[in-house]
């Protein structure tokens, strides 16, 4: 163990300090597809009775009008995280009708690529922002791309702690400065080593043979509906899921804030030929907000994201660069079909104390072609995880993947005690002994135990995804909420309404004049 780590370890072991641990924060983001009784995309609109999505703050849309997003807020208790997440299913289950939520990453089968509809938010202009945006997506990668559900763990050590980390380092500069550079410096491990959640956590080795669209490809045929790679973990992040070759060359670098802000500045503001070639408009409508690398900082798409919230009508960029990091967002994480949540509190507890190494443990710069290493190393774990043997590369070096995945839970295991003492349990240090149960046995991971489960039922994957999403329908249908807190979520959805009709009828200005300053917001500020 490095002697900054040590150290740092030390410190936060103090009686005086130990208690700072129970106030991380925790949030969590659920992306699910509504499907129909038959494991069909939903055609139909987002449900009124869920409230508007674009005002609603618990459960709203991502891409597609038939892609849900659950969103809660950020606790101090991750169990208290995903009680809040188990009751948003609850209250959306009253309102599906005979819809499903679907129960893996990886999409149903797909309509033909026009009939795949586009999340809409109303005639306001930052819904019809938000709209064109997402026309923008379906130009530049395709809708069928936009159907991948993920889970997005978002996490923030306690502000307190880092005056105290940074007086004891003699750090000179800013408390907010210091803070940054702690979250970038965790991104950094995190690109590092972030390939082992893809072997613990992964959970799409298989998909739909339709998702392809006939594009070439290195799977392999399971059955006749499904394609699937023997050892893969994770095909929603390999390269067959987000490809850009805008987004190519776009490779922030995590050194440091600033350095991390140009690059998606620049992106936003450099033009991209083959988008300059479409233009914004096709016979007089929108068809993206701008002909740029980027249409706005939220379309790079990586696995870590550094975060900041914002306020109305401040960009992300704007509110790091103004007041920095206060929170990351992992977006790397699949759901677990087996799960109703698609995640489980063993497996929040085992994130932080994964991510609590990563921003604690010592994070050099990234020196020539570690940051590549980093991708190749995620990329192999992703599509061949499982496979005996497998190899990557550590500082240069060829290195077995289960006896780095070992080593690097025996580091981690010092921090999941230290956040067992905080709470005054062991489930932190019970969440990881799951974890080393996995690297030792490969059939204990999400993604054998999908294969196996298909196997065992001979079906497709589309088959097995239907008959989970049915389980959870049940789970959920059968304990439904409690009357007042039923009602809650009900005013909630109706006031939700009430602020998008109030939007739009108090609109000031014209789209194409909101569209202009929302893109001289950020030229105004890469001068």
């Amino acid at each position: 163990m490095s002697e900054l780590l040590n150290r740092r370890l030390a410190l936060l072991g103090e009686r005086a300090n130990l208690s700072l641990l129970e106030q991380c924060l925790h949030g969590i983001e659920r992306e699910c597809l509504r499907v129909t009784d038959e494991g069909r995309l939903a055609q139909t609109p987002h449900p009124e009775e869920l409230g508007s999505a674009l005002t609603n703050e618990q459960i709203t849309t991502d891409y597609s009008e038939s892609l849900l997003e659950f969103i809660t807020p950020a606790l101090a208790d991750p169990a208290d995280t995903l009680a809040s997440l188990d009751k948003i299913h609850r209250f959306a289950y009253s309102k599906l009708g005979n819809e499903y939520l679907w129960s893996p990453s990886m999409p149903c089968p797909l309509p033909a690529e026009e009939d795949i509809p586009i999340a809409y938010y109303g005639t306001s202009n930052i819904g019809q922002l938000k709209y064109v945006y997402r026309k923008g997506l379906a130009l530049r990668y395709g809708k069928t791309m936009q159907c991948i559900a993920g889970i997005h763990y978002n996490f923030s050590l306690p502000e307190q702690l880092w005056p105290l980390l940074k007086q004891a380092e003699g750090f000179v500069g800013s408390d907010r400065d210091y803070q940054s550079s702690a979250y970038i410096a965790l991104i950094r491990n995190f690109r590092r080593y972030s390939w082992l959640l893809m072997y613990l956590f992964g959970a799409s080795p298989a998909l739909d043979a339709g998702f392809l669209r006939g594009r070439s490809h290195q799977l392999e045929q399971l059955d006749a509906e499904t394609l699937y790679l023997p050892y893969a973990t994770s095909l929603r992040m390999s390269d067959l899921g987000y490809q850009s070759q805008a987004q190519a060359g776009l490779t922030p670098c995590y050194n440091d804030l600033n350095s991390y802000t140009d690059s998606l500045r620049k992106a936003v503001a450099t033009p991209y030929a083959p988008y300059v070639e479409v233009g914004t408009h096709k016979d007089g409508e929108w068809v993206q907000l701008n002909t740029n690398i980027l249409q706005i900082e939220n379309e790079y798409y990586s696995n870590i994201r550094p975060k900041r919230v914002t306020y109305t009508g401040e960009r992300p960029i704007q509110a790091l660069m103004a007041r920095g990091i206060q929170y990351v967002e992992v977006r790397c994480l699949d759901i677990n079909p087996f799960l109703p949540l698609g995640i489980d509190v063993q497996e929040a507890r085992f994130l932080d104390a994964f991510l609590l190494y990563c921003a604690l443990n010592d994070s050099p710069l990234f020196e020539n072609n570690e940051c590549g290493n980093a991708t190749s190393n995620f990329l192999a774990v992703v599509k061949e995880g499982r496979r005996p043997g497998l190899q990557l590369q550590r500082r240069g070096q060829p290195v077995e993947m289960k006896e780095w995945a070992a080593e690097l839970l025996e580091q981690i295991a010092p921090l999941a005690a230290l956040l067992d003492q905080s709470h005054g349990s062991d489930v932190h240090s019970k969440a990881l002994d799951a974890q080393l149960a996995k690297v030792k046995d490969s059939s204990l991971t999400p993604s054998a135990q999908v294969l196996a489960a298909m196997s065992e039922h001979k079906e497709s994957f589309s088959q097995f995804s239907l008959r989970q999403s049915q389980v959870h329908a049940e789970y959920f249908r059968g304990q439904p909420l409690a009357k007042e807190e039923q009602t809650a979520f009900e005013e909630a959805a109706r006031k939700s309404l009430e602020q998008q009709t109030e939007l739009e009828q108090n609109e000031v200005g014209d789209f194409d004049v909101f569209v202009g300053a929302y893109q001289a917001s950020i030229l105004a500020i890469s001068n």
